[in-house]
């Protein structure tokens, strides 16, 4: 089965940034709770909640304006975007309130792309075809996560916190770059939108004079 190049470049692309964040679920309460100043349990379950409201925030009234308007491909980047720089908020982290900041940074970058990665998926899916590419897409980023997950906590474990999330970030920087085809696509698309309406015009010119 052929697949739809935009389904291949979003799925290849949350399987770099899920993944990648996969690395970090198992030992980001202990990264909180053990190396930094003010880090507790209940510090880490703040930085969750942070992360959650931020998002839920951002991504219902923004997914109002995706369904109203067709060019949001760019919200879809800057929120991935967003999303991979929270990693290297993390390196740097010395302080429970950078990770605060961070897990905001994390939720306004996850309330940009999901609602606009939903739409832009959804909208894509070739039919007839559309439940083997969620089952496909849900495989490959469960599988990857947990992976990931296992792998995280050996780099944390034997090398540190710090090489676990650089690779995170490096994950995710290759899923943000990924995206920028989904605009190489849509800039081809206008090209060709163009040249059809030129020639028909050319067309209807001809036949009536």
């Amino acid at each position: 089965m052929k697949m739809n190049r935009t389904v291949k470049l979003l799925m290849f692309s949350d399987i770099f940034v899920l993944t990648g964040f996969g690395l970090i679920m198992p030992i980001l309460a202990i990264f909180i709770k053990e190396t930094l100043i003010g880090g507790t349990i209940f510090a880490a379950g703040i930085a969750s909640t942070l992360f959650i409201v931020s998002k839920s925030l951002v991504q219902l009234p923004l997914s109002r304006y995706v369904d109203a308007h067709k060019d949001n491909v760019k919200w879809l980047i800057i929120g991935t975007f967003l999303i991979a720089l929270v990693p290297f908020i993390y390196i740097f982290a010395t302080d429970v309130n950078q990770i605060y900041l961070a897990q905001i940074f994390y939720g306004l970058g996850g309330g940009l792309a999901y609602p606009t990665w939903m739409r832009v998926w959804s909208t894509h899916l070739d039919k007839k075809h559309e439940s083997f590419e969620w089952s496909l897409y849900s495989t490959s980023v469960g599988l990857g996560t947990a992976f990931a997950a296992v792998i995280g906590a050996a780099i944390a474990e034997f090398i540190g916190f710090a090489y676990t999330f650089l690779l995170v970030g490096v994950l995710s920087l290759l899923g943000c770059f990924i995206l920028f085809g989904l605009e190489r696509k849509k800039k081809k698309l206008k090209r060709v939108d163009a040249y059809d309406y030129h020639k028909q015009r050319k067309f209807v010119h001809n036949k009536h004079y």
